[in-house]
């Protein structure tokens, strides 16, 4: 079965690249923010939908402006990308999968998206349209076939990385008769149903010290000075640690739970409305709930699993994986229970959850399936 994947590389431009990445980008995010600004006061002051048929034609008129004949300096397949991005964007929120588009900023990450017209791939080497020489990539392992698209992008800490899009043959991992619920924490990063236990490695404690240290030499400096910029730039390359290191735990954490199980359950959770809490929102954004069930998501797909959510309102804590009773009430502060309706003593809350979500997913796929 063909599928496409993307395999993300870091390079390193040079000055003449760097430069023309630059202003790309720079035009990618004005394209962007005028086209978003013309469909919301369409729909707003006229009551009128922009397709993308309509956004192109503004583009093209927007390019004929003396003001803004510097679009003309980059590559046009970026900036048509931008208007299919946003149209995507727009799909999404239409189908209430998404928030309104937002419009973009020069101070978060920046890329841009080259169609197979707009680069050449030639021995294992990417050359952008405008560009002279090839991109100096550090591959982490050779492309399988040749890319569709590719898009280059800059972070907050000023890294460079280009994501290649390939068709390849996915196969099917063989199948086994081991199932796994999720149950998902904070003290823990989650405990499965067959009572194992993933602790919390609290990634953003230990840079605290030194993000601590760099936020308050930030906080001293001129506002649109170069000494702010600099400072700004050790922050977010604090920041951009913490996250790596908090990808490449999950990446390792998620690959070893497909491959052990064909049928993986985990809770369907609402987390950007859980960060709302103040008290637990910064432990519920360090540990990655939701990157983690993406990865379990996309992961069990491409290996032939089968990968389910419950319901958030399912009462897995409260409901005996024995006999199906289920408490009035649980407080967060009791961890185990006894089942008044079975007998069963010693219920661990977490356990106890995870073989509720294995069950109940599995219900789900039999449902499913009949």
């Amino acid at each position: 079965m063909k599928a496409e994947r993307a395999y993300q590389s870091r390079f390193y431009p040079t000055p003449e690249q760097a430069a023309l990445l630059a202003r790309t980008f720079g035009c990618v995010r004005f394209v962007w923010n005028a086209v978003l600004r013309y469909r919301t006061d369409a729909f707003y002051q006229r009551q009128e939908k922009i397709g993308y048929n309509d956004a192109s034609a503004f583009l093209t008129q927007l390019k004929k402006q003396p003001d803004t004949a510097f679009l003309a300096e980059v590559s046009s397949v970026p900036l048509q990308q931008c208007l299919r991005h946003q149209q995507s964007a727009f799909k999404h929120f239409f189908a209430k999968r998404a928030r309104y588009p937002s419009f973009k900023s020069k101070k978060h990450r920046q890329s841009a998206t080259f169609a197979s017209s707009a680069f050449s791939y030639r021995d294992g080497q990417i050359t952008l349209a405008k560009c002279r020489e090839p991109l100096n990539i550090r591959w982490s392992r050779d492309l399988p076939a040749a890319p569709s698209t590719v898009t280059v992008s800059k972070d907050a800490a000023g890294r460079y990385f280009i994501s290649c899009l390939c068709k390849v043959d996915t196969e099917a991992l063989p199948i086994t008769f081991k199932m796994v619920g999720i149950d998902l924490g904070i003290k823990d990063l989650f405990v499965t149903s067959d009572g194992h236990r993933v602790n919390n490695p609290h990634h953003t404690a230990r840079y605290a010290r030194k993000l601590a240290k760099a936020q308050r030499r930030l906080s001293h400096k001129q506002k649109g000075s170069n000494n702010r910029a600099k400072v700004r730039l050790k922050v977010a390359r604090c920041h951009a640690k913490i996250a790596d290191t908090r990808r490449d735990h999950l990446h390792k954490l998620t690959r070893q739970i497909v491959n052990e199980n064909q049928v993986i359950a985990a809770e369907s959770l609402q987390v950007k409305n859980m960060v709302n809490n103040r008290h637990l929102s910064n432990a519920i954004s360090d540990v990655g709930w939701g990157e983690l069930v993406r990865q379990l998501d996309y992961k069990a797909a491409w290996a032939g699993r089968q990968f389910v959510q419950i319901d958030r309102w399912y009462p897995s804590s409260k409901r005996c994986h024995s006999c199906g009773f289920v408490l009035e009430s649980l407080p967060l502060n009791v961890r185990t229970w006894d089942c008044p309706d079975c007998g069963t003593q010693g219920i661990d809350r977490d356990v106890n959850a995870a073989r509720n979500i294995l069950q109940a997913g599995t219900a789900l796929l039999a449902g499913a399936d009949g």
